[in-house]
């Protein structure tokens, strides 16, 4: 029989694949999968959310030279369906249009207000500054964030993100991804968000809650005052986001809003190459410093991914050169179940999260390029602990406040 004639190699670096296509369902169904598993539960009704007694909110906005940004979205975010809010638009050492815009809204809009941070800041990024300001200046105890680059998908989002503020919440996260645009570039940055937000989204779900990304996320002002706001990272650029969540967020005090109402869409015409480096260069830096051993999970599902397309070609490769046919068939079967699975995976996120792509053939190659790139950028000038990017003691830095 021909699998009597299998060699000792061949044998090893099927089993090895087989453990590892073990280890990959394993994060495919229970971290990924945790979004669509969670929209089960809601259409199902086996969620609590607070009743239509919703508290006040405060949203607050940084922007810095967003005048067309804040043109094209801020009305949305004013005209949200809500009992009591405010908007806070700290103008962030803006030298365009923003001010004059913002006073021409004031008239329209009277839960409107604006501020500014004080020129020749030095010791902390102007982005921390200015969403202290905001936070400072807000009247209700919870705070939502968005930027100026931003549009909720509807004027229902901030009632989804408010329903979830329950006695026992602090933090809610919220999903945020690139607006639909033709191009490699657009596609690329959409699935890597996508990826990104299963991935942390996913843990939080899991009460492993990591990280969260400021473009679309609520918290109780209390824990700004009781952590001491960012004081334990103003050396950084970054941060005010995720290593905030990372440094409050426990077992119990945070919620996933993944609805269809609760989206933020990014401008896609405001997408570029530099600025999705920039932000993945960004969250790389802050990421050095998170608690908790969440990003060594999802660290090593990359490795065991890599470890397992690996293991396939190697498997596939000696049993063709000894005309083993039955074994490369069967390394070819393991392989094409877990891409089926992880295609299935993306794809209902995907739909879930109302994204316009689906990813099929194109998931071969986001699976192994993202790891690399990641790499790369790791290990580039940009990622460098001497750079301007993570540090602030640098005189260029306004390029990443």
């Amino acid at each position: 029989m021909e699998i009597l004639s299998f060699n000792i190699v061949e044998i090893i670096l099927l089993s090895v694949m087989g453990l590892l296509f073990i280890i990959q369902l394993f994060y495919q169904y229970g971290i990924y999968n945790r979004i669509h598993a969670h929209n089960k539960a809601v259409k199902k009704n086996n969620i609590d959310f607070l009743g239509d007694d919703l508290p006040p909110v405060s949203i607050i906005i940084r922007a810095c030279n967003e005048s067309v940004n804040l043109k094209k979205n801020l009305e949305s975010v004013l005209q949200q369906d809500y009992p009591a809010f405010e908007v806070i638009v700290v103008n962030d050492g803006s030298t365009d249009e923003s001010e004059a815009y913002l006073n021409e809204l004031k008239s329209k809009y009277d839960n409107l207000y604006h501020s500014f941070t004080p020129e020749k800041v030095r010791n902390l990024s102007s982005k921390k500054l200015a969403l202290t300001i905001g936070i400072k200046a807000s009247k209700y105890d919870w705070v939502v964030f968005t930027e100026a680059n931003c549009r909720p998908s509807s004027d229902q989002w901030l009632r989804a993100m408010a329903k979830n503020f329950t006695t026992s919440t602090d933090i809610v996260l919220g999903y945020s991804n690139y607006a639909y645009k033709r191009g490699w570039l657009n596609k690329l940055g959409c699935f890597d968000m996508l990826f990104e937000s299963m991935r942390y989204l996913g843990m939080a779900l899991n009460s492993k809650t990591y990280k969260g990304i400021g473009r679309n996320m609520a918290y109780r002002k209390k824990l700004f005052y009781e952590n001491k706001g960012f004081s334990k990272y103003l050396e950084l650029f970054r941060g005010e986001d995720d290593l905030f969540v990372n440094e409050v967020a426990n077992d119990i005090n945070t919620r996933v809003e993944t609805s269809k109402d609760a989206i933020v869409w990014i401008d896609g015409a405001e997408y570029a190459k530099l600025d999705w480096k920039k932000d993945k260069v960004s969250y790389m830096v802050t990421s050095r410093f998170y608690h908790g051993a969440q990003r060594f999970v999802l660290g090593f599902e990359t490795l065991t991914r890599l470890l397992f397309i690996a293991c396939f070609i190697a498997t596939v490769t000696v049993s063709a050169i000894n005309f083993h046919w039955l074994m490369a068939g069967i390394a070819f079967v393991v392989w094409l179940t877990r891409f089926l699975v992880a295609m299935s995976v993306v794809n209902k996120a995907a739909r879930d999260m109302k994204e316009e792509r689906r990813y099929y053939l194109s998931l071969l190659y986001f699976e192994l390029l993202l790891p690399w790139q990641s790499i790369i950028f790791r290990h580039s000038r940009l990622a460098n602990k001497n750079n301007n990017c993570v540090y602030i003691n640098n005189p260029t830095h306004n390029a990443w406040s």
